[in-house]
């Protein structure tokens, strides 16, 4: 555990490879101790949850950036996505994190990069609650991408919940192509199909038919 916490001084953990350098896990400024509660900021969306809370900050194109706040003694669910990898930087508290086979300690000022499909989730096991900044990146941030594995509070989904997200996207927009066209047809007039027509010679006009 030591190795692993020195380690994460040094650098973010999981940074190598995605970008040729090693993200930088520490800033070499001194920050005084923050207030987990006083915060300066207008969220576009708060969510509580079991474990504490979390605040969307921002959302733009392939990305978004939240605020979570785990309680102690609280812990989220053993989770992946398949359609987004995370980046957390810890700014309060000390943070337990489960990543794939490993399981490290964040301090503040620390950081982890969780890749997409990895299992991974975030405890608090300290009396202070811990407050991680979290981006996420990838072509689909919706909430219901998540596939959860181990859940302390009865949240694990059925094998039909929590299908992929994009496939019912599909299914849904190809129910819309089956659909009949909603553009407006002249009708067929009564008694002027095909056979009608052909049997106006043998018993007389369409008009004079038999009644």
């Amino acid at each position: 555990m030591r190795g692993d916490a020195e380690e994460g001084t040094r650098a973010c953990w999981g940074s190598e490879g995605m970008s040729g350098d090693r993200a930088t896990g520490v800033s070499n400024t001194k920050l005084s101790r923050p207030d987990p509660i006083a915060v300066r900021s207008r969220p576009i969306e708060f969510a509580a949850k079991p474990w504490g809370s979390f605040s969307t900050l921002e959302e733009g194109p392939g990305y978004k950036v939240k605020r979570l706040v785990v309680r102690p003694g609280g812990r989220l669910s053993l989770q992946k996505h398949r359609h987004r990898a995370e980046h957390w930087v810890v700014v309060a508290g000390t943070a337990t994190v489960v990543r794939g086979k490993q399981r490290f300690a964040l301090r503040r000022r620390q950081c982890a990069v969780i890749p997409r499909q990895a299992w991974h989730r975030i405890e608090n096991r300290g009396r202070q609650t811990v407050v991680v900044i979290e981006v996420q990146h990838g072509d689909y941030l919706g909430e219901d991408d998540i596939i959860r594995k181990q859940d302390d509070y009865g949240r694990i989904e059925s094998r039909a919940e929590s299908r992929e997200p994009s496939l019912r996207r599909a299914q849904t927009s190809r129910a819309a192509r089956r659909a009949p066209s909603a553009e407006c047809r002249e009708p067929r007039p009564r008694g002027m199909g095909p056979r009608m027509r052909e049997a106006g010679p043998r018993g007389g006009s369409a008009r004079g038919g038999r009644k």
